[in-house]
């Protein structure tokens, strides 16, 4: 088998090249940087200029599936141009692969596209599963339902579309955890708000199985990535301090002050989405870390 992946150096991205290499899946992947290109057959890296519209459709050669992970990062200041960025990203380099299939001979069989849980209103009772038809009027609820409705429209193609809503990923490498732990390292570590706000989490090891899971099965439709435990900010927060064996004395930090510092981006912190791993777990697909001393061991 052999995978295009767009994305593939990110955090994610290369923790599925690396799944993808254990099991023997052949791995394509896009890149815009033509000195990041390599030439190996398990590993082949192809130009694409999605602003430009410019892509390789050598990248298609020989592909059974595509990983669409490229967007850009929702972890810096939401400007009204960088909200654009965020948008356009996600939006232009799907269309460019949809272009790409509709016009160029290809056997890919599937598409598995990222999607965030920001798409779930933030409530600290409801239990979100995949059916869940309310919408977060939040910017990351709408950049989510134009995401994913860009990847619906491969299904034109009669190819699989798949989409995974993401959680927040547990790596040491990158992502929310080492921002979280840095406060923390320092004796400055506290939890945001109340604290009561739910955090559905995944481990990055777990996440990129479950992308693989989803495509060795051809499965279809939506799957939450987020392990099946969920935890409070507070409860998160304490978690990291006892594994880097740090005290935690300081009080919560109030909204209006990361407010402040953040932007409209501070709702990353405060909003709250309790999310179901149920549906994927039905699939047959198991966690290896099912609670969150487990992710935390596995990083520090």
């Amino acid at each position: 088998m052999r995978i295009l992946i767009t994305g593939a150096t990110g955090l994610i991205g290369s923790e599925i090249v690396k799944q993808c290499h254990k099991n023997n899946i052949a791995v394509n992947y896009l890149t815009t940087s033509k000195s990041k290109i390599s030439k190996d057959d398990n590993y082949k890296g192809f130009y694409w200029n999605p602003s430009a519209n410019q892509i390789d459709t050598n990248c298609l050669n020989d592909v059974d599936a595509i990983i669409h992970l490229v967007g850009a990062s929702i972890s810096k200041r939401w400007t009204e141009t960088y909200k654009k960025i965020i948008l356009l990203s996600r939006i232009q380099t799907s269309q460019l692969l949809f272009d790409t299939l509709k016009n160029t001979p290809h056997q890919v069989k599937q598409i598995v596209s990222a999607s965030a849980i920001g798409v779930y209103p933030s409530s600290l009772t409801n239990y979100y599963k995949e059916d869940a038809t309310e919408v977060s009027n939040s910017f990351l609820g709408q950049v989510v339902i134009q995401w994913e409705q860009a990847v619906d429209a491969f299904s034109s193609l009669d190819i699989i579309v798949s989409k995974v809503r993401i959680g927040l990923v547990l790596s040491s490498k990158g992502g929310a955890l080492p921002e979280m732990a840095k406060p923390i390292k320092f004796g400055a570590g506290a939890a945001f708000g109340s604290g009561k706000q739910w955090q559905s989490w995944i481990h990055i090891t777990d996440l990129a199985r479950l992308f693989l899971h989803v495509v060795n099965n051809q499965l279809d439709g939506i799957y939450n990535g987020v392990a099946p435990n969920p935890e409070t900010n507070i409860h998160l927060t304490k978690a990291i301090a006892k594994q880097l064996n740090r005290p935690l004395f300081l009080p919560n930090i109030p909204k209006f002050a990361m407010q402040l510092i953040l932007g409209e981006m501070h709702i990353l912190l405060f909003e709250s989405q309790r999310v179901s791993s149920q549906k994927i777990e039905d699939t047959g697909f198991s966690f290896k870390h099912y609670n969150l001393q487990s992710a935390l061991q596995k990083e520090y």
